[in-house]
């Protein structure tokens, strides 16, 4: 017996959720070791520390797994909120470019106002050019694959419902 299929709305949203979420934290540690020097175990760690505060940089391969798993979680919140905003929120449907900025600064923003500052996260003052790059990584790692997945999906959702 065969298992059961994903609907096509699921599975566009696993689809978009992995390749966001792989796009994103590759770039991190990548970018990341290559510029500031940390390791690609410290910013999982770093990740984890969101929970755990400074006790999760001691924690080695558990909380490195740990900051790996919220980072996904993480991922998965964006994208759903991406599922289901984008068919409300007509200036996502003028370009996929233009989308994958908005959505891209949209959640730098939320991330480095609101998300890090409640969490357990160590607090650093804020960097413009710190905050730009950033953002710029999140157009590519979270906006473009949600404008193109995302969008996709509901642009032939669309477009199969005038259709019928």
């Amino acid at each position: 017996m065969a298992a059961p299929r994903a609907t096509p709305f699921l599975a566009a949203i696993i689809r978009a959720w992995l390749v966001a979420g792989t796009l994103d934290i590759a770039i991190a540690v990548t970018y990341y070791p290559l510029t500031a020097g940390v390791t690609p175990v410290a910013i999982l760690q770093g990740i984890a520390s969101g929970l755990l505060g400074p006790a999760a940089f001691q924690g080695g391969a558990w909380t490195a797994a740990l900051g790996l798993a919220c980072h996904y979680f993480i991922a998965l919140l964006w994208t759903a909120f991406f599922f289901a905003v984008y068919p409300r929120v007509p200036p996502l449907r003028r370009s996929r470019a233009l989308t994958a900025a908005l959505y891209g600064t949209f959640v730098s923003v939320v991330m480095t106002f609101v998300v890090l500052p409640l969490s357990h996260v160590r607090h650093r003052a804020f960097h413009p050019g710190f905050f730009a790059v950033a953002t710029v990584i999140l157009w590519f790692s979270i906006g473009l694959p949600l404008a193109v997945i995302g969008g996709g999906y509901h642009e032939r959702r669309g477009l199969a419902a005038e259709a019928s």
